[in-house]
């Protein structure tokens, strides 16, 4: 149920918080929901007024967010950068078909970019491969990466865990959050294989309705990335 009335946003010294009728919300685990960006809790107080009689949590991605980077990520930091890490090796952008050859056309056209603006950007030059062994990338490519991650706050490493698993590739993950790529060039470029498939043999309801949660997963996750940024 909707227990509260009012929703305002107060600032304290370490940043900005939403009130519900005076009191301050907190996390499931019971710590303060604070947040550095005033235009992330104006978001977040919106999500809160938006509730009808029944709160959603599902309905607020934003403060879910939020409450993950302080309850999950401060404490286990090495162990979320390494899953994060983990997608070096099994990048999506990384995996490609030699058949049928209009999809490998396809998937060189849409991910070979993003992989040339990893290594242009960032010095990370990962390896393309045919098969569907794991392949091991350069250690030059993964420690530009952990270069990379180590410099995000808990909350941003938040929303680029988020983007690399729903979209299986943590390049297009940073190509969202970095401006390279728009949320909808992130959900083709992710779900390319299976468009390709869609038009070759349709699609049912049920696909339908997943594509369109993975799709509203990156673009709430690039959306708390910007807010973060703004």
């Amino acid at each position: 149920m909707r227990f509260y009335k009012e929703v305002n946003i107060v600032q304290c010294d370490s940043g900005y918080a939403v009130e519900l009728d005076g009191q301050s919300v907190r996390t499931p685990r019971g710590q303060p929901q604070i947040v550095a960006s005033n235009a992330l809790v104006e978001a977040m107080a919106a999500e809160w007024r938006a509730q009808e009689k029944i709160v959603v949590p599902a309905s607020m991605p934003l403060s879910g967010f939020a409450n993950t980077a302080i309850d999950r990520i401060g404490n286990n930091r090495e162990i979320i950068l390494k899953n994060v890490l983990n997608f070096a090796g099994i990048d999506l952008l990384c995996y490609r078909c030699e058949e049928p050859e209009d999809l490998a056309t396809r998937q060189n056209e849409h991910w070979q970019p993003l992989l040339d603006w990893a290594a242009d950007s960032m010095g990370v030059e990962l390896e393309v491969t045919l098969s569907i062994l794991p392949v091991k990338q350069p250690i030059k490519a993964i420690e530009a990466l952990v270069n990379k991650l180590q410099k995000l706050d808990d909350m941003e490493l938040t929303g680029i865990a988020s983007l690399a698993a729903t979209c299986g590739s943590l390049i297009i993950a940073l190509a969202l959050a970095e401006g390279k790529i728009d949320c909808r060039h992130a959900f083709d470029c992710s779900q390319l294989d299976q468009i390709y498939q869609n038009e070759r043999w349709g699609v049912d309801e049920e696909a339908k309705v997943a594509q369109k949660n993975l799709e509203n997963d990156i673009a709430s996750a690039a959306l708390f990335l910007s807010l973060l940024r703004s």
